[in-house]
């Protein structure tokens, strides 16, 4: 991914939507106008930010991605694997007027100038685009998201409800936890283990790092398991392009809740036709 910054507002960009020509970008915390723990481009409304704050970071960050903050559509995420298809009723949806839904982790559309916004601080935000079609979507997929399997939940919601093929579908996998900084139970770990197979486990799965000794602690990685998704969905496998940037690692650049838990500022992620 490509670290870009326009009028101060700093956010990362995928090569392959960048060429496709599809207006998107994944925000840092840099740029905005909120202080101390949300300092500085805090996205959420629910974080303890002032709304005044919030509203101008997204009128910047809304700028620097020449993106409508008027008909910005935002999730209401609670880690399901629920997808929804968002219209033209839709726009304002969260910033300019209430949100009329719960508990939705992704959105689809096809209608041009309304930005699609969904939000982070660890969890993996994937990003959608079929420029044949000109669909396009974002989810959010946390562990229970990735064992869901959000991905091919929206790439199959994509080609259902508009005909997409899935080999002209473009998958973006953007900064979250890397699995060196994300250390999870064997619970969690076994849960992985049932969605993907055994075959999988050594690509997804390893010791923890943090705690050697401990045998129910084990390095987790999202990146492998969301690609692993895109490819049991039927992407091409040189469609999916994933970040190199770890929101734990570079604690500076982004929120994570592994470091700040809930005193923290949101991220997001926005695409637009």
């Amino acid at each position: 991914m490509n670290l870009e910054n326009k009028n101060g507002v700093s956010f990362l960009t995928f090569d392959s939507f960048k060429k496709a020509g599809v207006k998107h970008g994944f925000s840092t915390r840099i740029g905005g106008v909120s202080e101390g723990v949300f300092d500085s481009l805090n996205l959420g409304f629910n974080r303890g930010d002032s709304d005044e704050n919030v509203r101008e970071n997204y009128h910047r960050i809304a700028n620097a991605l020449d993106m409508n903050y008027d008909r910005m559509c935002l999730s209401k995420q609670t880690h399901t694997t629920n997808v929804i298809v968002v219209d033209e009723k839709d726009a304002g949806n969260g910033l300019t007027k209430p949100l009329p839904y719960d508990d939705v982790d992704g959105l689809i559309t096809n209608v041009k100038d309304m930005p699609l916004v969904t939000f982070y601080a660890d969890c993996v935000p994937l990003f959608f685009y079929d420029p044949v079609k000109e669909v396009v979507a974002l989810s959010h997929s946390g562990w229970r998201g990735t064992v869901g399997k959000i991905g091919k939940v929206t790439i199959e919601k994509m080609c259902a409800e508009f005909g997409c093929d899935k080999n002209d579908i473009l998958c973006g996998i953007a900064p979250s936890i890397c699995n060196d900084c994300y250390e999870v139970s064997a619970d969690v770990a076994n849960e992985f283990i049932k969605a993907f197979g055994e075959e999988h486990k050594s690509e997804l799965l390893r010791p923890s790092t943090f705690n050697p000794d401990d045998k129910d602690k084990y390095m987790l990685d999202l990146w492998a398991a969301c690609r692993l998704v895109f490819l049991e969905a039927g992407i091409p496998e040189d469609h999916i392009e994933t970040t190199n940037y770890c929101t734990r690692c570079n604690p500076k650049l982004f929120y994570s809740h592994r470091i700040m838990g809930a005193n923290r500022g949101s991220l997001a992620a926005f695409i637009s036709l």
